[in-house]
């Protein structure tokens, strides 16, 4: 018999992406950075709906700033929503596989505040693009239903004209805890 559960976990990573070409981006001597590198905290949290079948959703962002072309400060945020299949294999092991779409939010910091009416006020402009991501994970369960989880997400970002390249992998490892029934 197959009950609904579910997951919450929280996590820590980096992203790599591919370097910087030779070719000069917009016809000039701009050369657009990676994105890879630092140290990305991550929350996730999925519901399986009937078998092993569900959807969840995760945040991963830059734990600390960046400078982009050496000056200006900028921390990007990768937020997205997701298809999941995710078997438990038996008492101590799942597996997970997800696909889904989602967006990309590079956040460049200013040293003063824009205010609006309907957004308050903030000391950054965003850049955001659309992205799809596909990931998987493998859980071990050392104690009931706390688990950890080796993981890793490929985000397609569209347009990311900002960074070097489109590819974006993010690797890292959760600690979460399992909910609801079991197989």
């Amino acid at each position: 018999m197959n009950a609904q559960s579910g997951d919450i976990a929280f996590g820590v990573g980096t992203v790599t992406s591919p370097q910087p070409s030779t070719s000069v981006i917009n016809s000039g001597n701009f050369f657009a950075p990676s994105i890879g590198g630092g140290a990305y905290l991550s929350v996730s949290g999925d519901f399986l709906l009937k078998k092993n079948f569900g959807v969840g959703g995760e945040i991963s962002w830059r734990a600390s700033q960046n400078l982009y072309q050496g000056y200006q400060p900028y921390r990007p945020l990768f937020f997205d929503a997701y298809g999941i299949y995710a078997p438990r294999v038996n008492k101590y092991f799942g597996v997970e596989a997800l696909a889904g779409i989602g967006a990309e939010s590079a956040r460049f910091y200013n040293n003063f505040y824009t205010c609006s009416y309907f957004a308050g006020c903030t000391n950054y402009t965003s850049s955001n693009h659309f992205m799809g991501v596909f990931g998987g994970g493998l859980k071990f369960y050392p104690k009931g239903n706390i688990f950890i989880r080796p993981e890793v997400r490929l985000y397609l970002v569209n347009n990311n004209a900002e960074f070097s390249s489109n590819r974006v992998v993010r690797s890292g490892i959760s600690i979460g805890y399992s909910f609801g029934g079991t197989d």
